[in-house]
């Protein structure tokens, strides 16, 4: 292992440069961000994660990796999911699927359930913690997440994926691929994924299904390639979590759908309470080499989206639909139940353009990126005693947003010093517009913002390592329910400052980075949700994070591995204010909400025999709170977490053949990571001791 120098720390992600024969061909992003003077770590999917991978989502499979917190409505990974790097949520997270954003242009968030079974088709992903480059997009205040899928294989092959554990989770996966032809210029793969569970919480369930089709043309300098991938997601709903008393004595309890008789007592349970989305993507990726100095990459993208989710509203007034009283036997009729519907159509497009230019000293990377977003929102009832009502609709509006941005990032070597400069100007124009109004829906609003973001920064090469510095400052916009909340929300600022260290001593790697964070009018989670179960924001005036990330891979021997990684953390609101109709009450310095002091994780694998690997995984997350009054019954505990994983390998054959064991929270620990504040605490409860097991194929 002497001289290898690791990019941010994963035990997996040192150890499959060292052992992975079938070494995956960087992009021209990746190999320019292996340079840059940031954090961030450099993931292999396949070996660091195939392991794992047996049906949850891919935050879940993340959640060892450096500052990660990764939560579940349903709290056993499938299902909806989510993340938080540095304390920042998903809407400050900004993922991208090779490079073109996923985030939703409207809320900001991302949701993996829309795209089930990913990490099979990914090859690498790269994660920048802290304020992302500008080819990073737009939300990278927490963190950025580039999901980077697989060419199809030159040689045809076909490959099986099944598992199963409990709460009677399976996943069902199915590809192949054509190998090259039409003279070794064309080659093809798909797949086709199924995942159902019915997950920790009660009713729970998720049946989910996705695909991937990749294309690829390979000719000389020129390479073009074609994606189309989605998936279709039936969730019951879990977002509406349980308060504290009942977390004691029924954690898996779940109120959604619940029907209730006169005294308020639950009678039964709706069974279409069902979160319900369809989203396809296509992806045309252009690679054009014009020498050995200058290279294009340019994708041109499209997403569509459409779906709803379903709601029984018991005893609703007809005015609340806007649906006139009805007249029943001389008696005036004000209420009944309805099934309620809630839709978003949805469009993503555009163009995503980048040129390298790559010379002794000298690296240079401009782009520029130009994409339109149109949604729709609408939402029907239908009458469960009175079917003459059906499907009436009682609100649309929509909304447009146009965003352009450009920027150009250079690299220069100068003896051991290589400086770091990247420009971004990013344009914004958003308008959301009522067609048919509800008191409770929709809002006539048109924003416009312009952003120059900046970033500088140095590497300082030393023997097997180096040494970097930078400094980088941001804007983002608010997100919907922001601006719906409060039209009057400020845009983000952020200074970001990292001061990093990688290197290795020996057989021993290690990583050090320190990181301050001075936010202005960040958007903070008051803990409180609204009307479809997101987080509402609110601007916190002055805050900050500050900390330090440290990681460590030990090669004991050749059959043993040690690592870890620690993150150590103050994140304050810097005289934090709450206000009201009629007052002011100044809180003075509290915690960020969902923001944990320590974030600690420690790995070992261990090979006995050249086949066989076996993982065991503990994490530790320290206390945080719900929200940012730092009010002790709002707050959530730490926890300690162990898992343990094992992969047998073997061959008859040409077909390669692995068995998989998972066993998640073996000292079946009773924990929250996640929830929300209403007239107190509220809280998505995790699974305790759960286990997959997997067989996985492969002809060649």
């Amino acid at each position: 292992m002497k001289g290898f120098i690791i990019l941010g720390l994963s035990v997996s992600s040192v150890l499959s440069a060292q052992t992975d024969s079938t070494q995956i061909k960087e992009i021209q992003e990746v190999s320019f961000t292996r340079r840059l003077p940031v954090s961030k770590e450099i993931i292999n999917v396949q070996k660091d994660l195939g392991s794992k991978n047996l049906g949850q989502d891919l935050p879940i499979l993340l959640k060892n990796q450096m500052s990660v917190v990764a939560t579940s409505d349903a709290g056993n990974g499938v299902g909806y999911t989510g993340f938080r790097i540095r304390g920042s949520a998903g809407t400050s997270i900004n993922v991208m699927l090779n490079g073109v954003p996923y985030n939703d242009s409207e809320s900001q968030g991302t949701f993996f359930v829309n795209i089930p079974d990913m990490a099979s088709s990914a090859s690498q992903i790269v994660i920048q913690r802290g304020v992302g480059t500008s080819s990073n997009g737009t939300a990278s205040f927490g963190a950025s997440v580039n999901i980077l899928t697989k060419n199809p294989d030159e040689k045809p092959y076909v490959l099986g994926q099944f598992s199963a554990g409990s709460f009677n989770t399976m996943k069902t996966s199915f590809e192949a691929g054509s190998g090259k032809f039409l003279n070794n210029l064309l080659s093809v793969s798909a797949r086709y994924s199924t995942i159902n569970s019915d997950g920790y919480i009660d009713r729970a369930f998720s049946k989910l299904n996705s695909y991937n089709i990749n294309a690829l043309f390979e000719k000389g300098n020129t390479k073009i390639r074609f994606l189309t991938f989605g998936g279709k997601e039936k969730t019951y709903q879990a977002w509406n979590g349980i308060d504290a008393a009942t977390y004691e004595t029924n954690p898996k309890f779940n109120y959604s759908g619940a029907i209730y008789d006169a005294d308020g007592n639950i009678v039964k349970y709706y069974d279409n309470e069902t979160d319900n989305y369809w989203q396809k993507h296509y992806h045309l990726l252009w690679e054009q080499k014009f020498s050995e100095k200058w290279n294009l990459e340019t994708t041109f993208h499209l997403t569509n989206g459409d779906g709803y989710y379903e709601n029984y509203k018991q005893d609703a007034k007809f005015s609340k639909y806007d649906l006139p009283n009805i007249i029943e036997n001389g008696n005036t009729i004000t209420r009944t139940d309805f099934i309620r519907k809630k839709w978003l159509d949805n469009s993503f497009y555009g163009v995503v353009s980048n040129l390298f230019g790559n010379f002794s000293n000298l690296n240079l990377n401009f782009g520029v990126a130009a994409n339109q977003y149109f949604g729709r929102h609408f939402g029907n009832v239908t009458g469960v005693k009175y079917t003459n009502i059906s499907e009436h609709e009682y609100y649309r509006n929509n909304a447009l947003k146009n965003e352009i941005s450009g920027f150009a990032k250079a690299i220069y070597k100068i003896n051991q010093f290589e400086i770091f400069g990247d420009l971004q100007l990013r344009n914004i124009d958003y308008k959301t517009y009522v067609i048919d109004a509800n008191a409770e829906e929709g809002m006539d609003l048109k924003e416009k913002w312009t952003f120059f973001n900046p970033k500088f920064g140095v590497n300082y090469q030393i023997e097997n390592g180096k040494i970097f510095l930078s400094y980088a400052h941001a804007h983002r916009e608010p997100n919907r329910d922001d601006l719906f909340a409060n039209p009057n929300t400020k845009p983000e600022k952020l200074h970001d400052f990292e001061l990093g260290l990688e290197k290795t001593f020996g057989d021993v790697a290690f990583t050090a980075n320190a990181y301050y964070m001075n936010y202005v009018n960040q958007l903070v989670l008051s803990g409180e949700l609204n009307m479809v179960g997101e987080f509402i924001k609110i601007n916190s005036g002055k805050s900050y994070r500050l900390g330090i990330e440290l990681g460590a891979l030990a090669k004991i021997s050749e059959k043993l591995n040690i690592s870890g990684n620690l993150t150590l953390s103050q994140n304050k609101n810097v005289d934090f204010k709450i206000e009201d109709n009629s007052s002011v009450n100044n809180l003075g310095n509290t915690s960020i909400s969902f923001s944990p002091n320590v974030i600690a994780n420690g790995i070992i694998q261990y090979k006995p025999i050249k086949n066989l690997q076996l993982n065991i995984n503990n994490q530790y997350i320290g206390k945080q709170y719900l929200d940012n009054t730092e009010t002790k019954e709002l707050q959530l505990k730490d926890y300690f977490l162990t898992d343990f994983n094992a992969q047998y390998e073997f061959k008859i054959a040409k077909q390669e053949i692995s068995l998989q064991f998972l066993l998640n929270n073996i000292f079946n620990k009773k924990y929250v990571n996640n929830g929300f504040v209403y007239y107190g605490p509220y809280y998505y409860a995790q699974a305790g001791r759960n286990f997959m097991i997997g067989v996985n194929f492969k002809i060649k």
